[in-house]
């Protein structure tokens, strides 16, 4: 398992499925690793953070928005500040210096960096910005952890409801629901911002 935002062991309690049971480890690892990028897919973001810097190149055009305080290059979620900042194209770039990272106290939240903002000046210079940090997420927030076992549990009995329709003999048959309403309010405020 890689990046999955709940652990097996949750899933096995949520189920009341033994600990020592490892009949079925397989298909709860499918469910978690499928519910995960499930949400990265709905939220158009990921969750964990990256092990090492990387450097991700943006288009000014289109991610600088001008403001009162300011110009800010939007960027993708960073778990960590900046180490370096060029802006240029090709192979000619030139550092940036005196930027912040927006929004503020995101890193001290919890939340990631996904813009930086020059209160003076502009992102002129070059078509484009490379930056290099840590992408994703700084901490897993819980709402994630929660919609993750959630969605993972949905889809482990999936496997006793063919064709999307289930019953009791009280309730008679259900034809189950797209969307799962709870999944969807826990994950929906974390959705990027001019997303889906």
């Amino acid at each position: 398992m890689a990046n999955e935002y709940a652990d097996r062991a949750a899933l096995k309690l949520r189920l009341n499925i033994e600990v020592a049971d490892t009949t079925r480890d397989v298909l709860l690892d499918g469910a978690l690793a499928a519910s995960s990028r499930g949400i990265d897919t709905a939220t158009g973001r990921r969750f964990w953070l990256d092990e090492a810097e990387s450097a991700r190149t943006f288009t000014l055009a289109g991610n600088v928005v001008c403001g009162d305080g300011g110009d800010r290059l939007l960027i993708d979620d960073a778990g960590a500040a900046p180490t370096l900042v060029e802006i240029g194209g090709g192979t000619s770039w030139t550092a940036v210096t005196g930027y912040d990272t927006a929004p503020d106290n995101a890193l001290v939240r919890g939340r990631p960096v996904t813009a930086l903002a020059l209160s003076s000046g502009s992102w002129g210079g070059g078509p484009r910005a490379r930056i290099t940090t840590r992408w994703g997420w700084p901490v897993l927030p819980d709402e994630i952890t929660e919609a993750t076992l959630i969605q993972a549990a949905r889809l482990f009995r999936r496997k006793d409801s063919p064709e999307g329709v289930t019953g009791s003999a009280e309730w008679g048959v259900v034809r189950l629901s797209r969307r799962d309403p709870d999944v969807w309010a826990l994950i929906e405020h974390y959705i990027r911002p001019g997303f889906g």
